[in-house]
């Protein structure tokens, strides 16, 4: 039978190892926690990651739990509109063109579920070296023990130890921001119009979008989103209000209090429900997120090795600043374009095929995305009047290419 071992078990990695064990593979699951576990923000699921996930069999699990995203619309700090929600979302319709807001611990869920019975997960995992070598099947060790495969992936995000070994061109760098996340519970959210009333005018975009938005100011930016209506019922329990916020500079080393509190006075002026949002999170809800990416991306993803050889997979392979919010949709599109690839590869030359394959399939794709996110965090980024006046002029006159952006569509 063939074999896969899976280092991470991210959203990747708990991708592909389903994906592989669904379509005939032996996996072996490696996760350095203790558990397989998820934190407890949101993220958006743009169309790309949408599809990536009809392509692995998930989507309707993930329709179970998730909730329509908010339009791509923009707002300044003081309410009103920089870039109009229909203006944004362009003329994209239908499944196609769908988005989801949905909380880490269902998505986490739905890819556990995805797993089946037959993988081997082995939690305590710290993996430190990495056999690399034409002539030997590709090996990981943790220093007490050692998993050999025909094929490795690689999805233990942008520190990878794996990555390090296979292409130390690649280094993870500091992007020049700090992001927080958090989810507020339906009993403790504010009653406002803006989270209460669905469909209000002025406050949706196209159809089928939710409350919620993009807020820009001078280098900060604020989103929102509505996890459910408040008092309805469903197959998930976590339901409230997500928002995440991003200001410029280092990760923040003060306690959750303290940063909660440098939060509320740099978002103080911000329209409703931004200051009502920020006054309704406890400390407990926020998770600070270190903002990291490649500098360069690897030359290559695949690796040969054996009668196979090794796959870099999500951040491992291309991490990038958070300005899409895209990495969770990319390492998606990943285990799709990995699952496709290797159904009915089998070790030696049709597995190596496939393995160079994936470099051939993913790398312009991610390429172009890592200099889109480039150009739009510097947009994002800009501060003071004068760059701010620039940014709100050019957004102005690209709305629709500026949704397609954000929402990763495919833009060649």
């Amino acid at each position: 039978m063939r074999s896969a071992v899976v280092v991470g078990a991210g959203i990747g990695g708990l991708a592909v190892a389903g994906a592989l064990a669904r379509t005939g593979w032996q996996v072996t699951l490696l996760e350095r926690a203790d558990r397989l576990r998820a934190d407890t923000a949101a993220l958006l699921i743009w169309p790309d990651g949408v599809r990536a996930l009809r392509a692995l069999g998930l989507a309707d699990g993930l329709r179970a739990v998730a909730s329509p995203a908010p339009s791509t619309g923009i707002r300044r700090p003081n309410g009103q509109w920089l870039v109009q929600p229909d203006l944004a979302n362009g003329s994209e319709t239908g499944e196609d063109a769908e988005s989801l807001v949905v909380h880490r611990e269902d998505l986490h869920d739905t890819l556990v579920a995805g797993l089946g019975d037959r993988i081997d997960i082995r939690t305590g995992v710290a993996v430190r070296s990495v056999r690399l070598a034409r002539d030997a099947p590709p090996a990981v060790s943790d220093s007490r023990a050692t998993w050999e495969a025909d094929l490795i992936v690689a999805a233990d995000g942008v520190d990878s130890i794996v990555r390090r070994r296979l292409a130390p061109e690649s280094t993870a760098v500091a992007a020049g921001s700090a992001a927080w996340r958090a989810v507020i519970p339906w009993f403790r959210a504010p009653s406002l119009p803006d989270l209460d009333s669905p469909g209000s005018p002025g406050l949706v975009g196209a159809a089928g979008t939710s409350l919620g938005g993009e807020t820009l100011g001078a280098g900060h930016r604020f989103r929102y989103a509505l996890l459910g209506e408040r008092g309805a019922t469903g197959t998930s329990s976590r339901r409230g209000v997500y928002w995440a916020a991003t200001v410029p500079g280092a990760y923040r080393p003060e306690p959750p209090l303290t940063q909660l509190s440098l939060l509320r006075r740099w978002f103080a002026d911000w329209h409703s429900p931004i200051g009502e949002l920020f006054a309704a999170t406890e400390p407990g809800d926020l998770i600070q997120h270190p903002v990291a990416e490649l500098r360069p991306i690897p030359r290559s993803f695949s690796f040969r090795a054996g009668q196979g050889g090794y796959i870099l997979l999500g951040d491992a392979a291309h991490a990038m600043s958070h300005h899409l919010s895209h990495g969770a949709c990319l390492a998606l599109e990943d285990a799709a374009a990995l699952q496709s690839l290797l159904r009915d590869a089998t070790p030696g030359r049709s597995l190596g095929t496939a393995i160079d394959a994936y470099t051939r399939e993913r790398r312009p794709r991610l390429a172009r995305i890592v200099r889109q996110s480039r150009r739009v965090g510097a947009m994002f980024a800009a501060n003071g009047s004068l760059a701010g006046r620039a940014r709100d002029a050019a957004l102005g006159l690209s709305p629709g290419l500026l949704g397609r952006v954000l929402r990763g569509s495919r833009t060649h």
